[in-house]
């Protein structure tokens, strides 16, 4: 099972490189588990990769780019949760970011 990300910053008009980005699983206890750390790269995307059907989540560490960039950032974090349903589908999950506001949806 495969996902990509592709995060845009709206304010700039350009990709957001260099945000770092958790891929976490949902366990049956409610708790989460960490599968991997992603890097947002100069074209504003990155990949990962499913072990099952599950809910997930995709951690955006905005803070630190829009500090990087001299601006606030009202959203230090942004969490996306979604759930994976048939593992022989792609899952693109975009964000859409600016200092204080944020959009998401299910991509192709």
């Amino acid at each position: 099972m495969s996902l990509s990300t592709h995060v845009l910053d709206t304010s700039r008009g350009c990709p957001a490189a260099g945000i770092a980005v958790r891929l976490e699983r949902r366990d049956p206890d409610g708790s989460w588990t960490m599968l991997g750390e992603l890097q947002i790269g100069a074209d504003g995307r990155a990949k990962g990769e499913f072990d099952q059907p599950a809910v997930y989540r995709l951690t955006f560490g905005t803070g630190p780019y829009f500090t990087s960039l001299g601006q606030p950032a009202f959203f230090p974090e942004v969490t996306v949760a979604f759930r994976i349903t048939d593992p022989t589908e792609h899952y693109h999950v975009p964000l859409l970011i600016s200092p204080f506001g944020y959009s998401t949806y299910r991509g192709s």
